[in-house]
């Protein structure tokens, strides 16, 4: 049942619409005043033709055509077509009555209230008005008989515009100034519908004059091409309208929600202008839990099934105004207008949570289809269609996450908002820059290596191919008998002179402010919009003897305009793109290029890097570790590779396999996070492991904590008992170093020793550090456990 159509309701209070009312019939009956009173003395003389064509009119309009899928304020009325050729050959007067007359019969047809039945006639009597001056300027009346020329064409088109014109306009202004909302965007939406079904039929008038020429009996007949573009407009109405709809639900798709949503965002950006109540919209993404399991165990026809008793549900939980769509698959859409915030949002979603509870029940089978619903509002949340879906999409996928029902859209739950994608493109442009230029890379015998053989190979060169076509096309490097050749060979030598010669021309900071541990890129050096990749290193340092055993590299990302990057945001946004293994071949690049540096300096460390999920999938790493190693001339057990629990559960034959790999190379295993990840017992019992890592989380409370010191005691005993080195995470005071040297474990890492820094700095520290051996005291004694 049709809800009642709010154009009957006149608004006595909105006085700018009145005043529209009162001015259109004024100007109606000032205008054909005259020609009406004239009327009773052309009666007798108006031809046949002329009352075939006025009782046509009113017989038609008395069933408007209503397209498909539309309200019926879209009905075309065919008086149009009848009305305005009665104008062209026989005048004003005749036109303005039977238009009255086909009006009337319509609005009683229709059940119109009578202002907006006196409305309709002043309105067509103003456009046949204006039509009927712009044809008086012509050359003279159109149906006076004799040969049409090029100036009665060129004024009826005229005409027929002027007609059009009006009688749009003033629909348009009066349905802007009834309900609100823009005027432009209003006229818009309905223009491309009414330039093809009424300009259609003004078209057709002058053919219908052109054949009442000939003879009254051809008037009828404009009936056949009248309905042929009756049929024409319907037919194309009606592909409209079901390319509009979802073909299983017959609920409205993806392209129907979007028209809707764009409505009803500009009548609800005027409420929010008019601070209106009611002026939130609520768009509410719907996906069903489970549905490929009902779909992959009981087939398609029953999961369709599911979805058209889900789409009952939906439809039975929403009044009148609101609309359900269906996105595709398992995925509906609701848009709720007229609310005053979220909660009522929430209502709406809670209402569709409680219908969709109920187990549904197929062939005898009870399935569940319940779901996850997020929630986007406007205008708080986004002010157009593309934003709102996205929004509510994140809020959707944040209720699955939380193993919830409804969430609404909260800007910290998006991972994939505009600023990660410009991080991201950010992330890419400095990786694709490159390292700074002009470094010199040394082997591990200390002998410089040719540009070439330092960076990536020689993509004209392939894999395996002779030595002598390198040899060949090897440029010869440029002599420098410069003082600054010697000065150079002698500040790569010694790391203490370089890092001086570095910082010897910057500017001295202020007393008390820190100074920036990442040089600012220089000319030639990556891109200055986006800043540089660094390397820092934070030293691991043996408890029983205090010696630096080894380092763990940490990127560290300076952006110029966003500080410095947190790096566990730069890898999570990295980790789910193509951008994660340009980021690890710089990594592994990096890392072994300063390993060859500290060997060739006769420093001899051991460095640990981390990989990630996807570098353990893929199975690319092992051979850019096995290729780097042997190019730098480090020897295999100098480079640690740390794997993460969490990374082993996702695909743990591939992720073993690549491990595998990475052992028989010679590269350490080192399992980090320790405690923290699943099936940690299985794990440390099947892979090739060298070192377990604990997690900083257990280590930085062990000495306040009886439950943190028993569980890194016992993951030390398990760990020894296996023969495997131990390395605590986070010891950043005194008294957890002397409780891990008591527990027996082998290596510390914390700000207690060293903070993470980059290899120039590190080797400032390296130079001035002084090994610091444990002494057991009674400080050294693991705390007890309270009394439950």
């Amino acid at each position: 049942m049709e809800a009642v159509d709010p154009r009957n309701s006149l608004p006595w209070a909105a006085a700018p619409f009145v005043g529209l009312l009162a001015g259109t019939g004024l100007l109606a009956a000032v205008a054909t005043v005259g020609a009406l009173v004239d009327l009773p003395a052309l009666l007798p003389d108006l031809p046949t033709a002329f009352w075939i064509m006025a009782v046509l009119a009113v017989v038609c309009d008395a069933r408007p055509f209503v397209p498909p899928g539309r309200r019926r304020t879209f009905a075309v009325f065919p008086s149009t077509c009848f009305t305005f050729a009665i104008l062209l050959g026989w005048g004003l007067g005749p036109a303005v009555a039977v238009q009255a007359v086909a009006v009337l019969v319509c609005g009683v047809r229709m059940g119109h209230a009578p202002w907006r039945t006196c409305f309709n006639v002043a309105q067509y009597a103003c456009a046949l008005a204006a039509a009927h001056l712009v044809l008086r300027a012509g050359p003279g009346a159109f149906f006076a008989g004799g040969a049409l020329g090029w100036t009665d064409v060129v004024s009826v088109a005229a005409a027929t515009g002027v007609w059009f014109a009006v009688n749009y306009g003033l629909v348009s202004t009066a349905l802007r100034l009834r309900f609100g909302g823009r005027w432009w965007s209003r006229a818009r939406q309905g223009l491309p519908f009414e330039l093809l079904a009424t300009g259609s039929l003004l078209l057709l008038a002058p053919v219908l004059v052109t054949a009442a020429r000939a003879s009254a009996a051809l008037v009828p007949l404009v009936l056949v091409p009248l309905f042929a573009v009756y049929r024409m407009a319907r037919l194309s109405t009606e592909q409209e309208h079901v390319a509009a709809l979802d073909p299983l639900t017959g609920l409205p798709n993806r392209k129907a929600l979007l028209a809707e949503v764009a409505e009803q965002v500009h009548v609800h950006a005027e409420r929010v202008a008019r601070d209106e109540p009611d002026a939130h919209l609520a768009l509410l993404l719907i996906d069903l839990d489970r549905f490929k399991n009902v779909n992959d165990a009981l087939g398609h026809a029953v999961g369709d099934r599911l979805l058209v008793e889900v789409t009952a549900r939906l439809v039975g939980v929403l009044d009148g105004q609101d609309l359900v769509a269906r996105l595709g698959g398992d995925e509906f859409a609701i848009v709720a207008t007229g609310l005053t915030g979220v909660d009522q949002a929430r209502e709406l979603a809670e209402r569709v949570v409680t219908a969709l509870a109920e187990p549904v029940s197929m062939d005898g089978l009870l399935l569940d289809a319940g779901g996850s619903i997020g929630i986007a509002l406007f205008p708080e949340h986004g002010e157009d269609y593309a934003t709102l879906m996205r929004h509510a999409d994140v809020a959707m996928y944040d209720a699955k996450h939380r193993d919830d029902t409804i969430a609404v859209y909260a800007p910290e739950s998006d991972h994939n908002s505009a600023e990660r994608l410009a991080l991201l493109a950010d992330l890419r442009r400095v990786l694709e820059a490159g390292p700074p230029s002009g470094r010199t890379v040394r082997g591990g015998d200390g002998a410089a290596l040719p540009t070439r053989l330092a960076a990536d190979p020689d993509p004209a060169r392939p894999e395996g191919g002779p030595w002598w076509r390198l040899r060949r096309r090897r440029p010869r490097p440029p002599l420098d008998d410069s003082d600054e050749l010697l000065n150079r060979i002698l500040t790569g030598a010694d790391p203490v002179r370089r890092r001086a010669g570095e910082t010897a021309d910057a500017p001295a900071a202020p007393e008390g402010t820190a100074t920036p541990s990442v040089v600012a890129p220089t000319a030639g050096r990556g891109d200055p919009d986006v800043g540089e990749i660094t390397m820092y290193y934070q030293p691991q340092v043996a408890i029983d003897s205090g010696e630096v055993v080894g380092v763990e590299a940490l990127l560290r990302w300076r952006h110029p305009r966003r500080g410095m990057v947190n790096p566990e945001e730069l890898i999570r946004v990295a980790e789910q793109t193509a951008v994660m293994r340009l980021l690890t071949r710089r990594v592994v690049d990096d890392v072994l290029e300063q390993l060859a540096k500290w060997s060739a300096a006769g420093t001899d460390l051991r460095a640990a890097l981390n990989v990630s999920v996807r570098d353990l999938h893929s199975g690319e790493i092992a051979d850019q570790v096995a290729d780097r190693l042997t190019r730098y001339g480090i020897r295999p057990d100098r480079l640690q590779v740390e794997i993460t629990e969490g990374a082993l559960m996702a695909d743990p034959r591939r992720v073993l396999d690549t491990i595998t790999r990475l052992h028989r190379t010679g590269v350490a295993i080192s399992l980090d996070d320790f405690g923290t990840g699943y099936s940690s017992l299985q794990h440390l019992r099947r892979l090739p492991l060298s070192e377990v890592k604990v997690d900083r989380s257990f280590v930085l409370g062990m000495a306040d904590d009886a439950d943190d010191a028993s569980i890194v005691r016992s993951m030390i005993d398990l760990a020894g008992a296996l023969g495997l080195r131990v390395v605590a995470e986070g010891v950043e005071d005194e008294r957890t170093w002397r409780l891990l040297h008591a527990a027996g474990c082998d290596v510390a890492q914390g700000w207690f020793h060293a903070r993470p820094m980059p290899a120039e700095e590190l080797t400032t520290w390296l130079a001035r550090y002084r090994p610091l051996r444990p002494t057991v005291g009674t400080d050294a004694e693991v705390p007890r456990r309270h009394a439950r």
